[in-house]
């Protein structure tokens, strides 16, 4: 489903398909920025619209996620769902629950499944992060995370070729 959805944004317009495919949960700049240097940007664009997209999503997630998930948790799915997704969440960051704000720096750089901005939103508002320090926090995180992707696809475009 992801490709489809790539493949269609790529044919409307390729900039956007970047950003928007940095700003999915899944994929974030793990995929976009692949992708971009894939459909032939070069590696300052690919990582600035990787980037920029990666960020999208963090603000509203820092403020709405935790109402959003108060408001629907009495709807049996929706519990479900959120208890899942903050169990898994807090499995995974216990880095950032012992280190706090340089744990969630360290849980975001790491370009891993289960890792990134989506999921270190989840884990700044399980761990009662202030704002301020969780979105610098996740925007260092994402600058990381955005050399080693970079870093490692340049690497392997040159293995390649």
């Amino acid at each position: 489903m992801l490709e489809q959805i790539t493949s269609s944004l790529v044919a409307l317009n390729k900039e956007i398909a970047v950003v928007v495919l940095a700003a999915m949960p899944v994929s974030e700049l793990r995929g976009a920025i692949p992708l971009a240097l894939a459909i032939g940007f070069p590696p300052v664009k690919a990582y600035i619209l990787s980037f920029l997209g990666n960020l999208i999503p963090v603000i509203p997630l820092l403020f709405l996620l935790q109402p959003v998930a108060n408001k629907l948790r009495h709807i049996k799915i929706f519990g479900k769902f959120f208890d899942w997704l903050f169990e898994r969440t807090k499995r995974k960051a216990r880095l950032v629950e012992k280190f706090e704000v340089l744990g969630l720096i360290l849980f975001v750089a790491i370009p891993l499944p289960v890792t990134g901005a989506w999921t270190g939103c989840v884990a700044a508002t399980l761990f009662k992060i202030r704002f301020r320090y969780a979105f610098l926090a996740i925007v260092v995180g994402v600058v990381i995370a955005g050399f080693i992707v970079l870093g490692l696809s340049l690497a392997g475009r040159e293995i390649l070729t």
